[in-house]
């Protein structure tokens, strides 16, 4: 895979949002302003940079058995650094993304991409993997919060709109007008990539933190060569 492929990939391929369905709880959460839907994403990309640099430099130092305890430790100092970087310049963003800035900690797209790349790859491959599904997280949360805030509040950046602002129609800002977004730009993304964005056999045991000491690790090859045949 080239280096522009690993960009792309976290954009429609392996989008971690709309593919990928990681982190859908800030997804819903944060979407239904767009300011606050770019402070999340770029939030998360500084973040999802840094540790995936970081932990790549370390791959060979960090011992096996304890390796998810040092990935939450390292992505913690990274998160706690950009909220009080945040905290700092950006005040009103901070108080408005609230509890979901710092559980960027525990965000299963950064220690999915620490496991799953970061652990196995250089730093240059890795940092070109976190920009990219931080790019595609951050355009599925605006692209979400866009739709949500234009027929939600009638406004777009806290520019309202004529008309739409008059008559909004409520429910876009609620959890409900969320999921329905939501699911509707999944289904046209797995339309336009015809349900192949991501192989099944990419969702195998491989990466997972007990693959060694699970029973259906086995069971998971034996379904898998039956597949292939």
């Amino acid at each position: 895979m080239s280096k522009l492929q690993n960009f792309l990939k976290g954009i429609i391929k392996e989008n971690p949002v709309l593919v990928l369905v990681l982190g859908t709880c800030p997804t819903l959460a944060i979407t239904s302003s767009v300011g606050n839907a770019l402070g999340m994403g770029v939030a998360a990309t500084v973040v999802l940079l840094c540790s995936n640099m970081v932990i790549s430099a370390l791959r060979k130092v960090i011992p096996d058995k304890v390796r998810i305890p040092c990935y939450i430790v390292l992505i913690a100092g990274f998160v706690t650094m950009v909220e009080m970087l945040m905290h700092a310049f950006a005040p009103d963003l901070y108080e408005a993304l609230g509890i979901f800035l710092s559980l960027i900690v525990v965000n299963c797209i950064i220690l999915g991409r620490a496991e799953m790349y970061a652990s196995k790859n250089n730093v240059i491959d890795s940092a070109i993997d976190a920009l990219g599904m931080g790019v595609g997280f951050t355009l599925a949360l605006f692209i979400m919060s866009t739709i949500r805030e234009i027929l939600g509040s009638g406004s777009w950046l806290g520019f309202e709109i004529p008309w739409l602002s008059d008559n909004p129609i409520a429910i876009f800002r609620l959890a409900p007008g969320g999921f329905f977004v939501f699911g509707c730009l999944i289904a046209i993304v797995n339309k336009a990539t015809h349900g192949k964005g991501v192989k099944k056999k990419d969702f195998g045991c491989e990466g997972c933190p007990s693959a060694a000491v699970c029973g259906k690790r086995a069971s998971c090859k034996k379904t898998e060569e039956v597949e292939e045949k």
